[in-house]
């Protein structure tokens, strides 16, 4: 594993200023593991008490705020007794009895006031609140970032970790997405933090562990053929590793003829994370900037683009930059299979039929046999 810190320099920074703000990036990234090391470290300085805990159990609550409220301050209470922490820095226990509404920053209020420390909360999967809930835990805490100003206790940092992007964000807290005040709660400046992919060389990093560890070596033209083909997605670089050293049980040095055997490997097995990525294409926002994208097209532009555009980019779907292009080699193979699968069930020829007795592909014949489709 890379050191989690070092790709998110920026963060330290601005829990140091006392600042509320974003960290998104695509899922299986390492924004978990970053924000989870930071917190410990963070911690271990003696000045701090940093938690991370997940919302994802709040997912089951829906709009109903007031359960939404329960199960949040139920994990913060769990991460905060997993973390080993001595008594006078856990949470109050109970939590102070106030209206639903208002119990989550009234809760985080109290252990402020009663912590030797300042406290700093990570939120993990923020994206797991829906509706009526999410508009009020953001909300109370941008109550509670605000009256910090007049004494009132309150966390000195917050960091949202989820997909979204921060306008999504200030919405949903009250805010004027429109304003760039830096300042603001979960805006920094004009943007948020995203937690990149790997270079070639934090690749040849990561591998090399590997080699260090077993003696198996990743040739650089193996390590090229990785960024290559997943252009430094986190979970992909990983998975390849895994699907070569492990399923494969490759004994001797790794080759980029064995990276292209376990990226066909992986594409047929469609793992988890590939599957959740290809559930997206059904929704009219990715349909409407992947599709142009596949078929060589201009998208159809109106005010409500950019928003799509940013959406899907914040999924990994589509590359950072221009231009617009699906995010890495492998994701394009899996999009064009999986939107090929149902015509396919209804080709009849033999696909080996179009292959030569040497095993090249007879294009002039799949040619001749194209025309004689399009004619009838």
């Amino acid at each position: 594993m890379l050191p989690p810190t070092q790709r998110l320099p920026q963060a330290r920074e601005l829990i140091e200023m006392d600042r509320y703000f974003v960290l998104h990036a695509p899922r299986q990234t390492g924004k978990t593991t970053a924000l989870g090391t930071l917190a410990s470290e963070l911690t271990a300085e003696g000045d701090t008490a940093a938690l991370m805990f997940s919302c994802e159990r709040a997912k089951s609550a829906g709009d109903d705020y007031a359960a939404a409220e329960s199960l949040l301050l139920d994990s913060l209470r769990e991460a905060a007794k997993w973390a080993g922490w001595p008594d006078e820095l856990l949470p109050p226990d109970p939590w102070p009895e106030v209206t639903p509404g208002s119990r989550f920053g009234s809760a985080l209020s109290e252990w402020c006031h009663r912590s030797p420390r300042r406290i700093v909360l990570f939120l993990d999967e923020i994206d797991a609140l829906q509706g009526n809930s999410m508009v009020s835990i953001l909300s109370q805490l941008r109550h509670g970032h605000n009256a910090r100003h007049e004494g009132q206790p309150f966390p000195a940092s917050v960091v949202l970790c989820g997909l979204r992007e921060p306008r999504d964000y200030k919405v949903a807290s009250g805010g004027d997405p429109g304003r760039t005040n830096p300042a603001s709660p979960f805006n920094i400046i004009a943007e948020s933090l995203r937690l990149g992919d790997f270079t070639t060389d934090e690749i040849a990093e990561l591998y090399d562990q590997h080699t260090q560890a077993t003696g198996q070596e990743f040739t650089k033209d193996a390590v090229d053929r990785v960024f290559e083909l997943t252009q430094g997605q986190p979970w992909l670089v990983n998975s390849l590793a895994y699907e070569i050293t492990i399923k494969m049980k490759a004994t001797s040095a790794i080759t980029a003829r064995q990276v292209e055997d376990a990226k066909e490997r992986l594409i047929r097995a469609r793992a988890t994370h590939l599957d959740t990525l290809v559930a997206r294409l059904r929704e009219p926002r990715v349909k409407r900037v992947i599709e142009p994208i596949l078929a060589g097209d201009f998208p159809d532009l109106d005010l409500t683009f950019s928003d799509d555009l940013s959406y899907v980019r914040d999924l990994g779907l589509v590359k950072e930059k221009p231009p617009l292009e699906v995010a890495n080699p492998i994701y394009r193979e899996v999009i064009l299979r999986v939107l090929g699968a149902a015509s396919e069930q209804y080709v009849m020829a033999d696909p080996h039929s179009f292959v030569l007795r040497d095993g090249r592909f007879d294009l002039p014949r799949l040619l001749r046999e194209f025309v004689v489709f399009w004619r009838e």
